[in-house]
């Protein structure tokens, strides 16, 4: 018990050092006012959210893992990639710190300024309560959903950043690696499989989208599959950052 508490008695000040720095520089408020700007501008005009006529909000969460693709690598790219472009990695490195702890802090720092970005977008759901009756069951599962969805997407973003000191570099690799996970699922790529390979392989790729995952809990079926999913993903890419910063710091 207590070799764990000392794997993740740095968790809490890394993680208000990481949040801090967030709100500390324009990063943060420039990441929440183009995500709100961003996802408004995809629901309003491109989904035709008015026209649609019924009080649903699956047109404003249909876009979310798009732009989830996009904008949470921007704002992972920073956590590694920064420490160790500036030198302070050594340092940080160097403290009695446990590892497991300080790559957690660093990955709910982040997870954290999404879930504001979420929050900030209730509005939304509010308005269709007052124009209309929608299934706030569904609405939540979507936002529960939406929330775990954005920390997969972090955690690939985290551990990018951890294999390079350039914040460009982590996030045009963090974004190929997420787009990868996001398309999976898609008729696009399994009609690529379906004319040679058995259906079990189709339906495993088609498992390992963001897309298909987020879809499923979207429709308000909270299925504990779904949900293992995005935990695994958050919990693989943890353990690989992990293991990246760790080998970092034996050499």
């Amino acid at each position: 018990m207590n070799r764990f508490r000392q794997q993740f008695d740095s968790f809490l000040p890394t993680f208000r050092r990481e949040l801090g720095a967030y709100f500390a520089t324009p990063m943060a408020y420039v990441f929440l006012a183009v995500f709100l700007l961003s996802i408004g501008m995809f629901t309003w005009e491109a989904a035709r959210f008015f026209d649609t006529g019924t009080a649903d909000l699956s047109p404003f969460f249909v876009w979310h893992p798009w732009i989830y693709m996009i904008f949470l690598p921007a704002l992972a790219m920073r956590l590694w990639a920064d420490e160790t472009s500036a030198g302070t990695d050594e340092l940080l490195l160097s403290l009695p710190l446990g590892m497991p702890g300080l790559v957690l802090g660093k990955l709910c720092a982040a997870w954290t300024v999404a879930a504001v970005g979420l929050v900030l977008t209730l509005p939304m759901w509010i308005t269709v309560n007052y124009l209309g009756d929608p299934d706030n069951g569904v609405v939540i599962a979507a936002y529960i959903g939406s929330f775990l969805m954005a920390g997969a997407y972090l955690a690939i973003g985290a551990c990018i950043s951890a294999l390079t000191k350039n914040q460009v570099i982590a996030f045009v690799v963090a974004v190929v690696v997420c787009f990868l996970f996001t398309i999976t699922g898609l008729p696009m790529v399994t009609n690529l499989f379906s004319s040679w390979a058995p259906q079990a392989v189709i339906e495993t790729i088609s498992s390992l989208s963001f897309v298909t995952n987020f879809q499923n809990i979207s429709r308000g079926v909270i299925d504990a599959r779904n949900l293992v999913y995005f935990a695994s993903l958050i919990v693989f890419w943890l353990f690989v950052n992990t293991l990246v910063v760790g080998n970092r710091d034996g050499a």
